[in-house]
């Protein structure tokens, strides 16, 4: 068994080629092989989105905070809270992040299929994104 205490794994900026605005990453679990999963708490502050991406094994994310959205391409914007868990699919083409005023930390927790967990694509522009405050009616 090997303990992982808290704060002993560095955050990490969420790099800028796959996110828009301010995100905070914190590992919290990768084993060595022959796991193929790894998780982390990802804290989007508003504003703040990854990019549109898939994961060739699916993702969970467990909203732990705030206020956010997501969504799944050629579907509406979804609002996601604190407590809800949202299911991706393998290869499904999604973004997720917080809402224009409100920050959001979500768990995300995806396998690795030949080492890889995710497929960036390109960035969420602003036009999509503000779709969902148009459709929210704000957040």
């Amino acid at each position: 068994m090997k303990l992982m205490r808290a704060g002993s794994q560095p955050s990490q900026t969420g790099p800028e080629a796959n996110f828009t605005g301010t995100v905070r990453i914190d590992p919290l679990n990768a084993p060595p092989e022959p796991a193929r999963h790894s998780c982390a708490a990802v804290t989007f502050e508003p504003g703040a989105r990854s990019a549109w991406h898939t994961h060739p094994l699916g993702q969970t994310l467990v909203v732990t905070a705030g206020c956010g959205w997501t969504q799944c391409e050629g579907e509406p914007i979804v609002e996601i809270r604190a407590g809800d868990v949202i299911w991706c699919p393998p290869g499904h083409k999604h973004w997720h992040g917080a809402t224009p005023t409100t920050a959001m930390t979500h768990i995300a927790i995806q396998e690795a299929l030949d080492g890889k967990n995710v497929i960036w694509m390109e960035k969420v522009t602003d036009d999509e994104y503000q779709v969902g405050q148009r459709s929210s009616g704000g957040s």
